[in-house]
Order: C-alpha cells, then sequence, then structure tokens
C-alpha cells in the first residue's frame, strides 16, 4: 500500500511538473503566434509597403485558435477573432472578456505612426486552459484511485480477519460440543439419584450457561433470528445467574419495576450475553467489592437500558476505543468482549450503545438504546 502511494506521488508529481513545462512552452508560442499576427495587422494597415497582402491576409485568418482583441490607443474595441458568435450578441461580453484578458496578459502595440497606437490583447487558447488543469484533474483522480483500492485492501483484510475469527469460534463450539453434551447426560444422572441435592442445580445451570455459549459460538457469521422477548425477565434471569457466582461484596441492583414486561425483538442468548459481559467488566472495574445498577426507561420511540457501577471509572480519552477488537485494560483477555457486544446491539439490534459518563473513582454507566 505505501509503495502504491509513493507510486502515485511520484507520477503526480512528475505529470505536474512535465505539464507546467508544456504550458510555459505553448504560452510562449501563443505569445510570438500574437505578435506575428500583429505584425501582419501592422503590414497590412500601411499597405504601401510593397509586402504581399494575400500572405499576411493568411497569416490573421490562420490564426483560430487564439482569443483576440484589437483596440486602438484610448483602448476602444475596434474588432475580435476567435470568440464565440452566440456570446458576440451580448454587447458587454467583449467588454468583459478585454477586462479580463488586460489582467493576465500584457498587450502587443501596434505604432502606427504619427502617435497612433493600436493594442493587440489575446488570452490562452482553451488548449493551453485545459493543458493548464489537466495536471490536478490526474491528481485528484490518482488520489481517487489510491483512496478506492484503500478502502478495497482494508474490505478485504477485515473480512479475512471476520473469516478467521468465525472459522475458530465454529471451531470452538465443535469442541465444546461433546464434553458439554457430556455433562447435561451426567447432570441429569445426579439429579435423578440425589434430587435434594442443592449444589446440583447449580451444576445444571452452568452446564445449561454452556450449552448457550457453545450455541452463541456456532452462530457468529450467520444472521441471527429475533423474537418478541421480555427484556425485564432477561436481565433478571442474567442478575440471578450473577450473583451465586459473584462475591458476595458486589451488590446488583434492579432499580426498575421487576413486574412490568417490556416487550422487544430480541435474540435471547446474545442479549444475555452483552448484560453478562458489561456485568463481568463492571466486576472487574469495581474489583470485586461495589455496586452494579440495572434501569430500564422508556418511550414510545425506544427503550433504554443503563447499566451503572461504583468502579474506578474510565478515562474519558478511551470512552470510545473501550469498543474496539483487541483493546483491554487486564493482563489477561483478547479484548473482545466489549466489541462483540456492540456488534450485537449495532448490527443484529439496530440499537447503540456507548459510555453515557464516568468520573475516575466514583464509577461508570453504559447506556444501551433500542428502537422498538
Amino acid at each position: 500500500m505505501l509503495f502504491l502511494l509513493l507510486f502515485a506521488i511520484l507520477t503526480g508529481s512528475g505529470s505536474l511538473i512535465y505539464t507546467r513545462f508544456l504550458v510555459e512552452t505553448l504560452k510562449n508560442e501563443e505569445r510570438k503566434k500574437a505578435e506575428l499576427w500583429a505584425e501582419a495587422t501592422i503590414l497590412i494597415t500601411i499597405a504601401d509597403t510593397g509586402q504581399d497582402i494575400e500572405f499576411l491576409s493568411s497569416i490573421i485568418e490562420n490564426n483560430i485558435t487564439i482569443p483576440v482583441i484589437l483596440t486602438d490607443e484610448a483602448d476602444s474595441i475596434i474588432s475580435s477573432g476567435n470568440f464565440d458568435e452566440k456570446k458576440l450578441r451580448d454587447r458587454d461580453y467583449l467588454g468583459s472578456q478585454l477586462n479580463k484578458i488586460r489582467r493576465k496578459n500584457s498587450p502587443i502595440e501596434i505604432d502606427l505612426g504619427d502617435g497612433h497606437i493600436n493594442r493587440i490583447y489575446y488570452k490562452d487558447s482553451i488548449i493551453l486552459t485545459q493543458l493548464t488543469y489537466y495536471p490536478y484533474i490526474q491528481t485528484g483522480i490518482i488520489i481517487l484511485f489510491i483512496l478506492v483500492a484503500f478502502l478495497a485492501f482494508r474490505a478485504s483484510r477485515k473480512a479475512e480477519y471476520n473469516q478467521v475469527w468465525v472459522s475458530m469460534s465454529k471451531e470452538t463450539a465443535h469442541q465444546l460440543g461433546t464434553p458439554v453434551s457430556s455433562l447435561a447426560g451426567w447432570v441429569e444422572i445426579l439429579q435423578q439419584d440425589h434430587p435434594d441435592l442443592p449444589i446440583s442445580r447449580e451444576i445444571a445451570l452452568d452446564v445449561e450457561r454452556l450449552e448457550k455459549i457453545t450455541g452463541r459460538f456456532s452462530g457468529i457469521g450467520s444472521r441471527p433470528s429475533l423474537k418478541d422477548e421480555n427484556l425485564t425477565a432477561i436481565i433478571l434471569r442474567t442478575i440471578e445467574y450473577l450473583k451465586s457466582r459473584t462475591s458476595s461484596k458486589v451488590s446488583f441492583v434492579f432499580d426498575s419495576d421487576p413486574s412490568t414486561s417490556v416487550i422487544l425483538p430480541l435474540n435471547s442468548p446474545l442479549f444475555e450475553w452483552v448484560i453478562e459481559n458489561i456485568s463481568r467488566n463492571s466486576i472487574d472495574a469495581m474489583e470485586g467489592s461495589g455496586i452494579i445498577t440495572y434501569r430500564i426507561s422508556e418511550n414510545d420511540a425506544s427503550v433504554v437500558i443503563d447499566i451503572s457501577d461504583t468502579g474506578k471509572g474510565i478515562p474519558k480519552r478511551v470512552f470510545k476505543k473501550i469498543f474496539s477488537p483487541g483493546y483491554t485494560t487486564k493482563q489477561r483477555g483478547w479484548g473482545l468482549g466489549l466489541s462483540l457486544t456492540k456488534r450485537i446491539i449495532e448490527e443484529f439490534h439496530d440499537g447503540r450503545i456507548y459510555v453515557r459518563h464516568s468520573e475516575p473513582g466514583i464509577g461508570s454507566s453504559i447506556r444501551i438504546v433500542l428502537n422498538r
């Protein structure tokens, strides 16, 4: 990609330099043509010089590219050549053209004798004008080409990167499938032989969670299906699961009415993963001691979920970075949790997730917004 950029810069610079050289050469040639046209005009004006009038007339007539205006000593227009005939119908057109030409090119003076002077003003031909702008257009096209190539390259790399993760996820799900199925069988036997054993219920919940995780990994790379689910029930179910597997120093507070059903099109296993991921990040930020608060608010257009903690906070400069793949502040981990969370919310549920606010030493609040 760097080679392509350098090639484009060298090509554009070389083209610009060479075209500028051609422009200057052509400009000098047009000046000489205008001077020759002026000399021919002088000689025809003083026809007693014995010059070949037919030859001089051919010089004037052969100038079909350079727009010229002939004026007297007071700069009153006498005649013109090589201007658009339709535009010449406008009486002010030639006057405005004369003002423009006067500012750009110095005139060629024709001494008629006895103190009488005519002037020939000329402007760059269409070819010269086009050639002047050509390198800039060419450079723009090259830059556009590089931009398109860069976007295609990045998209290709991203697709390749995603494919690696999809393949690895499916392989992980495949490897987990056999031991999870075996564990489910052993748990069922345990519950049959010891139905009153409290730990068997918790083991069954963990096996159920492993089955959900296996399902999540096997489904990566395909579009998940959504169906109407009770958001309140999903959050309460996730909180209940986390409570028995987290330090007793962590308090989980559901700051909404638990009996209120909030029905939305959701993928329940994936959304539980979202709540769990954010909650575990909060637990890590609080270093195993603090309060996590869950709050649901809604209006006609959307439903908002706020998950707040009393942890160490997030620096403002990394509010967006925490959702980027690979970003982590932990010594262990790949930094994929919040990245997957963002993808589940924004790509699969057409919502938004962001850091609502955070203060160092006080805590943070993550907000999820879902459209109805």
